[in-house]
């Protein structure tokens, strides 16, 4: 029974033990934009240049980086704490992992590259240690954190920059995508259903709209089936409009321009929040301190 009753002891022990120190993990925060500085060193400009170089390189190669300044790690190893990061914010693509984390713990004077799968060959272990070392560790020493993070991720770009990966994959077309402007297309294709089916007759008129807003839908990027499926239903709905003509529809009034609520559309600020892609690590990279 005494055995019993130690063994009992210890595993409490070892369990409020265990549970105080989570308790004492520093929290991970959200992730809505590649630079994240919780101590306000850098500026709101200096944040934006940043923010707009990782955002060019992200566009161009598909790869994501991303800053975070943090007072402190507590108790816990900056290696720890950067892997509670990039499991939580899941940076870089999915499948491809070519993710890049670059933490700062400011009062701890310590700082951590923290590589996805995918780019352990293109950063390895040394090279992530020497950008540390030579790129970043002395513009810290002398106050400068903006110069050292930028010279950091100008190194990384240019190390990702020379590799063969997947081409980044983009639904958009003048900065919208498909399903961003397909209320507006289907508004307009109302608008001109009504035109062709006045000049051509229902049939007619009803063919060369789905015609066309088929073939403006395959030139915006959708595929061949997709836009073909989208021209047949144009065809089918101008069919079914009243009356003949833009005149007869029903004897609504239609707005020209800006009157129409499409219960979906909306304009988006890519900048305002921005999420990573499911990438995945493994502990590569590398630790330091100034």
């Amino acid at each position: 029974m005494k055995l019993h009753y130690k063994l009992l002891t210890l595993f409490a022990t070892l369990f409020l033990a265990s549970q105080i120190v989570f308790a004492e993990l520093i929290a991970i925060p959200d992730l809505t934009s590649r630079i994240t500085d919780l101590t306000h060193t850098l500026s709101p400009d200096q944040q934006n240049l940043l923010e707009n170089k990782l955002q060019t390189f992200e566009q161009k190669k598909g790869s994501q980086i991303a800053v975070l300044i943090v007072p402190t790690t507590g108790q816990e190893d900056i290696a720890q704490y950067s892997i509670r990061v990039v499991e939580k914010w899941k940076l870089g693509r999915e499948k491809v992992d070519d993710g890049v984390l670059v933490l700062v713990a400011k009062e701890d004077r310590k700082m951590r590259i923290e590589v996805g799968y995918g780019l352990e060959g293109v950063i390895p272990d040394i090279y992530a240690k020497r950008i540390i070392s030579e790129a970043m560790a002395p513009k810290f020493k002398q106050g400068d954190f903006a110069g050292g993070i930028n010279d950091g991720v100008d190194r990384l770009i240019g190390l990702v920059d020379g590799e063969a990966l997947p081409a980044p994959i983009s639904n958009e077309s003048n900065g919208l995508g498909v399903m961003d402007i397909l209320p507006i297309l289907l508004f307009g294709g109302l608008i001109t259903g009504l035109i062709l089916r006045g000049m051509f007759g229902t049939f007619f008129g009803s063919a060369l709209n789905g015609s066309l807003l088929g073939g403006l839908v395959w030139l915006l990027g959708v595929a061949l089936g997709g836009a073909a499926i989208f021209g047949v239903v144009a065809f089918f709905i101008t069919m079914l409009l009243g009356g003949r003509g833009i005149n007869g529809y029903g004897g609504r009034n239609y707005p020209t321009s800006g009157g129409y609520d499409g219960g979906g559309w909306s304009s988006s600020d890519s900048s305002s929040s921005w999420s990573g892609g499911g990438g995945d690590f493994g502990g590569g990279g590398a630790s330091g301190d100034w």
